[in-house]
Formats: C-alpha cells, sequence, structure tokens
C-alpha cells in the first residue's frame, strides 16, 4: 500500500526507531511500512495517523482508487 510514512516522519526529525518507540513497534516494522514490503494492520495504521494527527486516508492510499 503506497504510503506518506517516511516524508512524514523526516519532517518531525524522527528517526525510524523513534517512531517505532512511539507506536510500540520495531525499527524493522517501521523500514518494512516505508518501504511498502507490508501493510499495517487497522489498528496500527489508525495508531499511525493519530500520531501524526491525520486522517488514515492522509497517510495511506487506496490501491484500488
Amino acid at each position: 500500500m503506497k504510503n506518506h510514512l517516511r516524508t512524514l516522519r523526516t519532517a518531525q526529525g524522527w528517526t525510524q526507531e523513534e517512531l517505532g518507540r512511539r507506536l510500540g513497534v520495531s525499527r524493522q516494522a517501521i523500514n518494512a511500512l516505508e518501504t511498502e514490503k507490508h501493510d499495517p494492520s487497522l489498528d496500527l495504521a489508525y495508531r499511525i495517523a493519530a500520531v501524526f494527527g491525520l486522517a488514515v486516508e492522509a497517510i495511506f492510499e487506496n490501491p484500488h482508487g
């Protein structure tokens, strides 16, 4: 799933490790999301949106339009 996670994270000045700590996941999990190797669970997608103060749709793009 296409996402804007890396752009949002770097705009905050956070490392992958820092974002992972804020979300309760590993740095490797953040890397996998940023490189679009894995899609987040619905719960994680909502937690990511909350950390950035954005709607889920502003971070993740629906690949089916």
